[in-house]
């Protein structure tokens, strides 16, 4: 299932590949129920940055940092900062829920419903819910 509270990326007139006069979108993806065997491999979510940028036609700048870390079982899990020469994808992957919150921002355009939907079947989610918005 596809949830979105977002604008329409598609009705948006892209000048440049950034909107209006807009620094650029930011999309924040939330999927639940997640394959804990996927959130929990470092390796996996490696592959899975590698990909996405591919995916969204960006360019990686290094290597992404991901990090095990959480006191608290209820937050505990991976976290990934991947810099694109457009910006930045971050993530977070929730252990004990299953859950991934994954942040995507760039000044260059990209699809983030297409993005949103390649998240949710490279984790196995049984949902995803989005919302993007235009950065002034």
């Amino acid at each position: 299932m596809l949830k979105c509270n977002s604008i329409s990326t598609s009705s948006i007139v892209f000048e440049n590949s950034t909107p209006f006069d807009s620094w650029g979108i930011s999309t924040a993806v939330d999927l639940k129920d997640c394959s804990l065997e996927l959130i929990t491999n470092s390796d996996y979510i490696y592959k899975f940055v590698h990909d996405l940028v591919n995916f969204i036609d960006m360019k990686a700048f290094g290597e992404p940092q991901i990090v095990h870390f959480g006191d608290n079982d209820k937050v505990a899990g991976y976290s990934m900062t991947q810099l694109i020469e457009t910006s930045l994808i971050s993530a977070h992957f929730a252990n004990a829920s299953s859950r991934a919150y994954i942040d995507i921002f760039s000044c260059k355009a990209y699809d983030a419903e297409s993005a949103a939907e390649f998240c949710k079947n490279y984790f196995k989610a049984s949902e995803v819910k989005y919302t993007s918005l235009v950065r002034d």
